[in-house]
């Protein structure tokens, strides 16, 4: 064995230094076989490394910087590289996206709704029980004495518009041409008739002049009973004229009249004629127009137009009494509170009503108006001569009869006395 030979047996092959040549050992590279594999081994290397060669090698020059040119035909702005083209089912890069906004979820939405749902009725049950605590109750108007006709089906209110100047200033009383009448008179009187059977309310005028028996003190107009009793006295002598039990009164003066009729920001009316009026500080066009408080007084209580001025003159007390209620009643005053509250303050300075009643039946009264009632007043034919007043209205009995048994019995007033009124 020669000396190289020695050598190579001795060596470990991890030890790291090269081996030295043997004679006819070409070329070999770092991953070659130490030693020469006869040809037909399997897994024998098949690739052939490239000479090594001492000269230096050229490296390829880099690629020249992205260049604009023709994208397409067409001429290509910028320097940035062209993207490239995606196929149709492709999907294509998501862009980046800026912060999610945080979703409202049902749940929330829900008990936001709850939440305003239940603010609302506690504002309108504080308002109910505030309108309530400010109504103010005339004791005794409703007192049972004997002979009183008994309670009927449904409810009757004795509305009442009493001519008291009460809360209106010297100059006030000048502009609303009210003059400077003292005491008390009423200047108006309706009977309404809310039913228990889902038929409309009937809404029924007591001309103030009508010849009527008053209990204690004989013939005379109605409104002596007023002025000569007061409330109790009046609603007694309608109940003995009519038959009709009165279950709630209600009475306005002429202050409060035009407060309410300004709180709802006026009322429409459709005036059948002009109307030139000084007496009443009115002067009007024929047609719709909307009038403020002054002018609502001056209307419903001129005695101008028509052969019968007091006849005409229930008719327009009845036609603003249900414009102005229905007004009051609508959503758009009711929900807002700029115009709701103001009203509430206004109706309840204006009106006052029997000890008994309260703020629900305010509200059964203001629901029974807006349902467009039946409209009439009591048929009457001819005058009376009366002893303390003068020539009076003689109603006529046997149509007037049947009109208080339908308000009595809950049913419709018969079409041919409606008519008739």
């Amino acid at each position: 064995m020669s000396e190289d030979d020695r050598t190579r047996a001795m060596r470990s092959p991890g030890d790291g230094r090269p081996l030295p040549p043997r004679p006819g050992d070409g070329q070999r590279s770092g991953g070659a076989p130490a030693h020469r594999v006869p040809p037909g081994t399997p897994n024998a290397p098949t690739h052939k490394l490239p000479a090594y060669s001492d000269e230096p090698q050229q490296q390829s020059p880099p690629p020249p910087p992205p260049r604009s040119g023709k994208v397409y035909g067409r001429e290509r702005a910028g320097n940035s590289p062209v993207k490239p083209l995606r196929s149709s089912g492709e999907p294509a890069p998501e862009e980046p996206r800026g912060p999610r906004r945080p979703r409202v979820r049902g749940r929330t939405v829900l008990k936001i709704v709850a939440g305003l749902v239940a603010l609302l009725l506690v504002a309108a049950v504080g308002l109910f029980f505030w309108i309530d605590s400010r109504l103010a109750g005339i004791d005794g108007v409703l007192d049972d004495y004997g002979g009183r006709p008994a309670d009927t089906p449904g409810t009757n209110w004795l509305l009442v518009g009493s001519d008291s100047r009460k809360g209106l200033t010297a100059a006030e009383r000048k502009k609303l041409a009210t003059g400077r009448a003292v005491g008390q008179r009423t200047d108006s009187m309706m009977l309404l008739h809310i039913s228990d059977n889902g038929d409309k309310p009937t809404l029924v005028s007591l001309p103030r002049d009508s010849a009527v028996t008053i209990p204690g003190r004989g013939r005379d107009k109605l409104n002596a009973a007023y002025a000569s009793g007061g409330p109790k006295l009046l609603v007694r002598t309608v109940e003995t004229v009519t038959g009709v039990h009165v279950d709630n009164y209600m009475e306005i003066g002429f202050a409060g009249f035009v407060d309410i009729v300004d709180a709802i920001g006026g009322v429409e009316i459709n005036v059948r004629a002009d109307v030139d009026d000084p007496k009443a500080g009115l002067k009007l066009k024929k047609g719709k127009q909307v009038l403020n408080g002054a002018q609502a007084l001056g209307y419903v209580r001129t005695r101008k137009g028509g052969a019968l001025p007091d006849f005409e003159r229930t008719k327009r007390q009845r036609q603003f009494l249900g414009a102005v209620v229905k007004k009051a009643a609508s959503p758009g005053v009711l929900i807002n509170p700029f115009t709701s509250i103001p009203l509430a303050m206004s109706a309840t300075d204006a009106v006052e009503v029997d000890s008994s009643t309260g703020a629900f039946d305010m509200l059964s009264l203001g629901l029974a108006m807006g349902d467009s009632p039946v409209t009439t007043v009591v048929p009457f034919g001819g005058n009376e001569i009366v002893a303390g007043g003068g020539a009076a209205i003689k109603w006529d009995r046997l149509k007037a009869l049947a009109l208080f048994d339908a308000l009595k019995a809950d049913k419709p007033v018969p079409k041919e006395i409606v008519d008739a009124g």
